[in-house]
């Protein structure tokens, strides 16, 4: 599509305008007049002519993967061919979704002589995780005279992956993500002798009664010590709710008491991030992680391993898991553990069990779950659950009715965690600006306690 620049405005007022008030004024002078406008209209058809070979010869290509951080500004590389290898200057712009901002629409690219093959990068930020699809490129190429613009969409084929952003976390765990150059390597002291099997000796002065293995003394004549050692390799699963409660807004305590905070993020995205801090975290103790997500069916499952591919893995699925209108089916999600995972877990829960109705069902699943397997359950602490005198005074009558609905959930979740504590289960809930660090912290006391 061919266009007119301002230039060509410009000229138009500068030539027409004058020769023909020159022309209408003086008799003598309108033929001349005429001329120079006719010549100006052929000079105008022929720079028109010129502009449909402006962008011919030129190519531009994209990355079929481009990835990027959520909140973090980012580059995206475009490669221009220039058949002609002709001085050419474009302007370039792309169709980017609305979750991507960028500082400009688009961005002059100036092919130099000579030179085939070019390479620019456009800028933008990405505000929301996802997966994002680029079909089209916009290029713009003037004319000799620059009085017009050439347009066309070149067809290119590349795939936005946009991650979360753990930035923030990994300032919340710096010594939890320092490069220990031995792999495996526990840098938490752990309480007591442990309980895998490694071997039997003889007896020793100063050993438990408890740790002899009588069979073994009977066989021998003598007796014969069991030795254990730390377990040093377990398995993690991170189970994500990615059903109708995880799609609500959460917003910091911070963020509430300010009105400039940005806005508030979902349930789901705190959850990911959650579950990729803690796939570092098991990486660096050792262990294997591995994760689950469900709704109303199980919709991933990546069995627990270890490995910086499988942690990509295990990423390039988390990133595009988005919630689900529907409520959550814990019974086909304990069928589906139970059937499984046959080696005792540490099953992390990351769920919402504020409704009634749901945490009941969760309730009566997690107890054969939870004979098997070790379970922590965490939740994020909703807005306004508090005992009802704890908060800032009321100011209202509907200040009144949030405070005493706040306390209702309050007392519901705290019978909730009574129940839960009872069957060996641990419950918790998190603040969503620390949720990562706590999660963490939690992880690492059950590896000191050795209660896996």
């Amino acid at each position: 599509m061919i266009v007119p620049r301002n230039r060509l405005i410009l000229w138009s007022g500068i030539v027409i305008l004058p020769c023909s008030l020159i022309g209408a004024v003086f008799q003598t002078a309108a033929a001349s007049a005429a001329t120079v406008i006719a010549l100006y209209f052929l000079l105008v058809i022929i720079d028109g002519i010129s502009a449909s070979n402006c962008l011919r010869g030129i190519e531009v290509k994209m990355p079929e993967l481009v990835r990027l951080c959520k909140d973090r500004e980012g580059a995206i590389e475009l490669s221009f061919t220039n058949i002609n290898s002709g001085t050419k200057r474009l302007r370039v712009g792309l169709p980017l979704p609305a979750e991507i901002s960028s500082p400009s629409e688009y961005f002059t690219a100036s092919l130099p002589r000579g030179a085939q093959n070019s390479l620019f990068t456009f800028i933008c930020t990405p505000q929301k995780r996802g997966r994002y699809s680029i079909n089209t490129c916009y290029l713009e190429g003037s004319s000799s005279l620059g009085m017009w613009a050439m347009r066309s969409a070149a067809a290119v084929n590349s795939e936005i992956r946009v991650y979360p952003g753990l930035l923030s976390e990994q300032k919340n765990l710096a010594a939890l993500f320092l490069n220990r150059g031995v792999s495996g390597f526990h840098s938490q002291r752990q309480v007591g002798q442990g309980r895998e099997f490694e071997k039997l000796r003889e007896y020793m002065r100063g050993d438990s009664y408890d740790s002899i293995h009588w069979k073994a003394t009977a066989r021998r004549g003598k007796p014969i010590t069991k030795v254990f050692q730390v377990e040093r390799t377990q398995d993690i699963y991170i189970i994500i709710d990615s059903s109708r409660l995880s799609a609500r807004s959460i917003k910091t305590e911070s963020a509430m008491n300010n009105s400039n905070a940005q806005q508030a993020e979902e349930i789901i995205d705190r959850f990911v991030s959650g579950a990729l801090v803690m796939g570092i975290a098991a990486e660096r103790q050792g262990d294997r992680f591995g994760f689950l997500g469900f709704s109303d069916r199980v919709n991933a499952f990546m069995r627990a391993k270890s490995g910086r591919s499988h942690y990509n893995a295990c990423r390039d699925i988390l990133y595009n898991m988005t919630p689900d209108r529907v409520n959550p089916d814990f019974d086909e999600l304990c069928s589906f553990i139970c059937s499984r995972l046959r080696r005792r877990s540490l099953l992390v829960f990351l769920t919402n069990l504020d409704d009634p109705v749901i945490a009941d069902s969760f309730a009566r699943n997690m107890e054969m779950v939870s004979r098997k397997h070790l379970v922590l359950v965490s939740m994020l602490k909703p807005a306004g659950v508090r005992p009802v005198f704890s908060g800032p005074d009321p100011h209202s009558v509907d200040d009144i009715y949030v405070h005493l609905g706040g306390h209702i959930v309050w007392q519901n979740l705290q019978e909730l965690s009574q129940g839960f504590k009872q069957r060996g289960i641990g419950f918790s809930l998190l603040k969503s600006e620390k949720m990562c660090s706590q999660l963490v912290s939690q992880y690492i006391t059950i590896k000191k306690r050795q209660l896996l």
